[in-house]
């Protein structure tokens, strides 16, 4: 339909045109109904399925209701900055009563998260994401803000932080985005943004704990600790206690874990059974950069199921999760090799820009 071309969406039912002389609309409660030009009437069914439509959520970010001085709405989009009487849901039809598809089948490789929150509002949702200030992080970020929730990005370079939050407001100017100073390299560091945050007197709905360093070479943190378990994990358990609180009283809260595939190539216990914690925190002798990742991450599953299980008969909920294997970001930069690894995988690595909601950003690391 041209219409819908010019208004920059796809015509998601193409396999159904309409017939000259025909046109689609919407009520003002997001039901289809077709005008008849040549007879000067309306109907609900499509003219040639017999099918009865709706559309699906509230309006796609960055558009606007308006009605002009004839009473008539049309819609504003304050992304490409034009306007159109074409309802930009049209996009976004459903059959009336349809078999609800499972998520394998709405959603795959190639879905965004801007695709996957379509329709939702989150308008008073309060969102901190920890490392949000590129790569997958801030497409998260990013997405929250578009549709409403007021989003924390929770970095330790406040200058590229502020920068993200810029970048958000460009594509619209309503986002409610902000940048405070995180470095979880620092448990004191993470205990003034707690302080920082509850000063705010706002609730906290959803915590994911996203940043992380790989590959980075050995080295203590200010609290002596190895610095991929202190970044990865501990950090982030340190956050969790300090706002446990908060997202209690925000209930329902959830809080993201954002671990990886790798947990299951490596193991924390010791001969006996019991809990090695030398191999959480190992000395440089010991430390191999690719096994502390994996223990990291396998310290965040562990670490979230404990706290699901804690904390969700109180309102909140966590979860862990693999942001998946085939995303190209800034996860290779701390060492040579796994740059040109990565380099040569490019080509068959998912973009950017189609990452999924709640996935994350790997953070560069150094040593002090």
């Amino acid at each position: 339909m041209a219409a819908l071309k010019y208004a920059g969406l796809e015509d998601t039912d193409s396999e159904e045109e309409l017939p000259p002389g025909w046109e689609e609309r919407t009520t003002k409660d997001g039901w289809v109904y077709y005008a008849n030009h040549l007879e000067e009437k309306t109907q609900w069914e499509h003219p040639k399925s017999g099918k009865r439509k709706r559309v699906a959520g509230g309006l796609p970010y960055g558009w606007e209701q308006e009605t002009d001085e004839n009473g008539q709405v049309y819609f504003v989009d304050h992304i490409n900055k034009r306007t159109t009487y074409l309802d930009p849901r049209l996009a976004f039809t459903v059959e009336d009563n349809p078999v609800k598809p499972t998520t394998r089948q709405k959603y795959d490789g190639n879905s965004t998260a801007m695709e996957i929150l379509q329709g939702h509002d989150l308008s008073g949702k309060v969102v901190i994401i920890t490392g949000a200030n590129s790569g997958i992080g801030f497409e998260t970020a990013k997405s929250l803000a578009l549709h409403g929730a007021y989003v924390i990005l929770a970095c330790r370079n406040t200058s590229r932080g502020n920068d993200a939050v810029q970048r958000i407001l460009v594509e619209w100017h309503k986002a409610k985005v902000e940048a405070m100073t995180l470095d979880l390299a620092s448990l004191q560091s993470v205990q003034h943004f707690a302080e920082a945050f509850k000063s705010k007197n706002v609730p906290l709905h959803i915590l994911i704990c996203n940043a992380a360093v790989f590959g980075a070479p050995w080295c203590l943190t200010e609290d002596d600790l190895e610095s991929t378990f202190q970044v990865n994990h501990l950090g982030h358990f340190y956050l969790v206690q300090l706002l446990e609180d908060v997202l209690r009283r925000s209930s329902p809260a959830r809080v993201v874990m954002v671990s990886s595939e790798s947990h299951r190539f490596t193991e924390i216990k010791d001969s006996s059974g019991k809990l090695d914690f030398s191999l959480l925190s190992p000395s440089k002798k010991e430390y191999w950069a690719m096994l502390a990742y994996n223990r990291s991450k396998l310290c965040n599953i562990l670490f979230s199921n404990e706290l699901n299980r804690r904390l969700s008969p109180h309102g909140v909920t966590s979860n862990s999760v693999h942001p998946g294997n085939m995303i190209y970001s800034s996860i290779h930069r701390n060492w040579w090799v796994y740059t040109l690894l990565f380099t040569l995988a490019r080509p068959f690595t998912k973009s950017m820009v189609h990452t999924p909601d709640f996935v994350h950003e790997k953070q560069s690391f150094r040593c002090p």
